[in-house]
C-alpha cells in the first residue's frame, strides 16, 4: 500500500483571521483524498510585503514558512495568490543565496493550490457532496495566470450533486482587489469590482464561488453594498459540504441570550 501523502496546510492570514471555515473545509478535502494533514505553526507568506517592495520583511517571513513546511511531502494552500508567492516568488527572493535558494526551490516545487493538488496530484475527480443552486465561478488572477488553475475547480464542482455551474462573463478579468492595490487605488478598484459585480448579477446565479478569499471578500462587499442577494463562498466550502456557516459577508444569525431563551 502506498504511503499517505504528508501535507502541510498553509492556511493563509485571511483564512485564519476572517474565514477559518475555509481552512477546515480544505483539511477535510485533503483528508478525504487520503492525505495525512498537519497545520504547523505559521505566519504570513510575505506576499503583501513583497508586492509593496519591502524585500527584507518578505525574506524574513519566507524563511519562517520554508522552515515550518520543509518536513512535509507537499504544501497545499486554499489560495492561488499565496501559493503563487511560494512557488514563483520565493525562488526569486533567494536567488543566488547558496544557503537558502535550494531550500526555496525545493519548497516551491512541492507547493500547490488546493484544487490543483486534489485533481493533478491526488487524482480526485469527484466529491461526495450535495449543494442545490445555480453558481458561477470567478478565476482569480494569481490562480489563473501564475498557476494555470482553471479546469480543476470546475471539474470538482461538476461532481457536486444538485449544483449547476454557469460561466461568468469576463471571468478572467481582475476583480480589483489585488492585495494592496485596492488600498493604493481605491477609485480604480471600485470601478473594477463594480463591473465584476454586474457580471455576477447578470448570470442569474444565486452563488458566487472562487478560490481566493481576498477576491471573495472584495466582490462580496460590493454585492452587499449593491443590495444583491447573491451568496458568496470559497470553493472549498461547497466541495467539502461545509456550508453551515453564513456566506461571506452575510450576517450571522442573532441567537437569544440565556435569559431570553424560552424554557
Amino acid at each position: 500500500m502506498a504511503a499517505s501523502k504528508r501535507v502541510g496546510l498553509l492556511v493563509t492570514c485571511l483564512v485564519d483571521l476572517v474565514r477559518p471555515a475555509v481552512g477546515f473545509a480544505a483539511a477535510r478535502l485533503l483528508d478525504d483524498a487520503g492525505c495525512t494533514v498537519a497545520v504547523p505553526a505559521q505566519t504570513c507568506c510575505g506576499q503583501p510585503a513583497f508586492n509593496s517592495g519591502d524585500r527584507a520583511t518578505a525574506r524574513r517571513l519566507a524563511e519562517q514558512v520554508i522552515t515550518a513546511f520543509e518536513p512535509f511531502d507537499y504544501v497545499v494552500v486554499p489560495s492561488g495568490s499565496c501559493a503563487g508567492q511560494v512557488r514563483l516568488h520565493y525562488p526569486e527572493i533567494f536567488q543566488g543565496d547558496p544557503a537558502w535558494q535550494p531550500r526555496a526551490d525545493a519548497l516551491a516545487a512541492k507547493t500547490f493550490e488546493l484544487t490543483q493538488f486534489l485533481v493533478d496530484v491526488c487524482g480526485v475527480s469527484r466529491v461526495a457532496t450535495r449543494f442545490s443552486g445555480l453558481a458561477t465561478y470567478h478565476d482569480s488572477c494569481s490562480s489563473l495566470r501564475e498557476l494555470g488553475v482553471r479546469v480543476q475547480p470546475r471539474k470538482l464542482l461538476a461532481s457536486v450533486e444538485g449544483l449547476d455551474l454557469i460561466e461568468l462573463a469576463d471571468t478572467e478579468v481582475c476583480c480589483g482587489f489585488g492585495g494592496t492595490f485596492c488600498v493604493k487605488y481605491p477609485d480604480i478598484s471600485d470601478r473594477m469590482v463594480g463591473k465584476k459585480a454586474e457580471a455576477v448579477t447578470a448570470t442569474g446565479a444565486d452563488l458566487l464561488l472562487a478560490g481566493d478569499l481576498g477576491c471573495l471578500l472584495n466582490i462580496a462587499g460590493k454585492l452587499s453594498r449593491d443590495g444583491s442577494g447573491v451568496s458568496v463562498r470559497h470553493v472549498a466550502e461547497v466541495l467539502a459540504g461545509e456550508v453551515d456557516v453564513p456566506a461571506i459577508g452575510a450576517a450571522a444569525p442573532v441567537l437569544p441570550s440565556p435569559t431570553e431563551a424560552k424554557p
